[in-house]
């Protein structure tokens, strides 16, 4: 069967251009060339392609040079061992590979490669909507080559394996993983072969490296509903191995007719109320692990039944570690813990009567992260009770009008103290230590309390007039 590429392509112009060019640099040096992969797969379901791969019969790593070469494209990052090359472009990247087979060990995720014909490639590719080509060179243009049913699989949303399943997720554990977010993203079915398979290798993830989960699992979180992704994760055996923290979260305790609900349910409600407002992966983040202390926190009070008490400090320092764990940046690990630290804090200043030292104290302490604290919060209101959901709602919208308010009017976005250490101690004839630390604080919290405003020169008079009551509280009899 022939494909149209100039109608399929209709909308990607400049990627039918470029297909046209390494076209005819494949037939000036007699190497059959193939469109492959995900950007196949994007294109017969009309998702525009992000980036081009290109399979070539042959050496790939000499292709990609005649191709930066003929194209004026550089550089040419190449993986000699796996016979990969790759060219960042300025809107894309251009994958070029040899057509290889694998042999894989039981002990490791990282295969023995050899060069192979067109079908043997195709065949050691995970899932058969991965493993469909297109024949690029001039004598065949468009020509789609399919051996593994891919199109059918592609038009029933399914997601199977070219081989054996089991085989498969033995070899590379790491696909378990792809065909979840696949599965996801595209909201297709995994097969029920495939799926046992994946049940039954689960515990053969733990070989992969943290940084390839990391980046699967950010990608399942970064799909548009991604509580389909992490239901099947559950299914899979796969949470339990790689978050045994997550699978905690599931279950209804009842004790003298009180019943607390399902953390788990409640956690991925508040995780796709954050991908519906658009939340970005450390806001995802954040609600996934939001309530990760309360089974650690849970107790039974009589009279007031279930109770999480410290359970958003708790969780912070539990997340600190999953996030080391799945080797995230410090900063990312700093946002999102002080995110789930905070997370109850607007609740309780919208139901204070939203004073104005509440809200400043809640706007230094969120600091550049306050609306995302505002939508993280607004996320977590998953109550059935539409009075309760109503008033919830109505509080914070009151909350964010007092923030944009004191916002205008006191500067505290980025808080910092318009007197610092060294002023302070010109002024007082300090030396460094701690009486300056008290001294700062002081008159931090005048502002906080709103007796001076936030700037330099209030907080210069502020000391001028009350210098010797400062030196009576921090300096005398220390």
């Amino acid at each position: 069967m022939k494909l149209n590429l100039d109608q399929l392509l209709q909308d990607q112009p400049r990627n039918l251009e470029r297909i046209r060019q390494i076209a005819a640099i494949a037939d000036k040096a007699g190497i059959p060339a193939f469109l492959v992969g995900g950007f196949v797969r994007d294109m017969l379901m009309g998702i525009p392609c992000k980036d081009l791969d290109i399979m070539v019969v042959g050496d790939g790593l000499a292709f990609a040079d005649r191709i930066s070469d003929a194209l004026d494209l550089h550089p040419v990052i190449k993986y000699e061992r796996f016979g990969t090359a790759m060219i960042p472009m300025e809107d894309m990247d251009l994958e070029i590979v040899s057509a290889r087979k694998e042999v894989y060990h039981s002990d490791s995720r990282k295969p023995d490669v050899s060069s192979a014909e067109l079908q043997e490639d195709l065949l050691r590719r995970d899932f058969t909507v991965n493993a469909m080509a297109i024949a690029i060179n001039a004598e065949n243009f468009g020509t789609f080559i399919d051996p593994f049913h891919g199109l059918h699989d592609m038009k029933e949303k399914k997601i199977q394996t070219p081989m054996d399943p089991e085989l498969t997720f033995f070899e590379d554990p790491l696909r378990m993983l792809r065909a979840v977010r696949f599965a996801a993203r595209f909201d297709f079915r995994i097969e029920t072969q495939t799926f046992a398979a994946i049940q039954k290798h689960a515990e053969r993830i733990l070989i992969v490296s943290r940084e390839r989960i990391r980046d699967e699992f950010l990608k399942i979180l970064n799909t548009a509903e991604p509580s389909a992704g992490l239901l099947l994760l559950r299914e899979s055996g796969l949470m339990q191995v790689l978050f045994p923290e997550l699978t905690e979260l599931q279950g209804v305790d009842t004790c003298e007719g009180h019943r607390h609900k399902d953390v788990f349910d409640h956690t991925l409600k508040v995780l796709d109320n954050i991908a519906a407002a658009g939340g970005d992966i450390s806001l995802r983040l954040a609600a996934l692990f939001h309530d990760i202390a309360k089974p650690a926190t849970k107790r039974f009070v009589p009279e007031n039944g279930w109770t999480f008490h410290g359970h958003e400090d708790a969780g912070e320092r539990i997340f600190k570690t999953i996030g080391k764990s799945l080797r995230l940046p410090a900063r990312d690990i700093k946002r999102i813990s002080k995110l789930i630290r905070l997370h109850l804090r607007p609740v309780a200043v919208a139901g204070e009567g939203v004073t104005d030292s509440a809200v400043r104290r809640l706007m230094v302490e969120a600091g550049e992260d306050i609306n995302a604290l505002l939508t993280l919060c607004r996320a977590d209101i998953t109550s059935k009770n539409r009075e309760r959901v109503k008033s919830y709602r109505a509080n914070f919208e009151k909350l964010a009008k007092r923030i944009n308010e004191v916002e205008k009017k006191d500067k505290l976005r980025a808080f910092q103290s318009p007197l610092d250490g060294t002023g302070i101690m010109q002024l007082f004839g300090l030396k460094p230590g701690p009486k300056v630390g008290r001294i700062k604080k002081h008159i931090e919290e005048a502002i906080l309390d709103g007796v001076i405003s936030n700037t330099r020169e209030a907080a210069l008079n502020y000391v001028e007039k009350n210098k010797e009551k400062l030196i009576d509280l921090y300096l005398r009899n220390d």
